[in-house]
């Protein structure tokens, strides 16, 4: 559905382009979710245990940046997941605000086990783009991301 707003025609284009992206957004989502890839993980949870197995330990603030979430809405995401037994907290000696997330051997155990059935998931929904599709994509999404001009 395109905005309704009445003003000029460049900021309806605008308004209609993000719509139709934040939509395609939410409905690809939502579709990999309805697939099962993530098991019993929610799509955040699933966030936190990828960032973790492919780049380490993160502190909370970084994790935050990282999934582009609200550090009230990490630290929920972090204990639901300690709870399990997926990760742990270390809070540093040195600074004691800081508080880095490591894996526990389950919680890798469980990111090897579902990281392939998401990323064919994922390859499955974005394959109805050509590759050529694809990364003009991932160009545009980079420049509208970052702004760079």
């Amino acid at each position: 559905m395109p905005t309704h707003y009445q003003g000029s025609s460049e900021i309806r284009l605008a308004l209609d382009t993000y719509i139709k992206l934040t939509r395609a957004v939410s409905s690809l989502e939502e579709r990999i979710s309805r697939s099962g890839a993530f098991g019993d993980l929610t799509h955040t949870q699933f966030g936190v245990l990828e960032a973790l197995y492919h780049l380490g330990p993160l502190c909370q603030g970084e994790l935050s940046s990282k999934l582009l979430k609200s550090t009230g809405n990490i630290t929920l995401v972090l204990d639901n997941l300690e709870k399990r037994g997926l990760v742990q907290r270390r809070r540093e000696s040195e600074d004691r605000r800081m508080v880095t997330i490591t894996l526990t051997p389950a919680g890798e155990l469980l990111i090897r086990q579902v990281f392939p059935t998401v990323a064919r998931a994922i390859a499955r929904e974005v394959n109805v783009l050509t590759l050529e599709e694809q990364e003009s994509l991932q160009r545009l999404c980079l420049k509208l991301g970052k702004k760079e001009v």
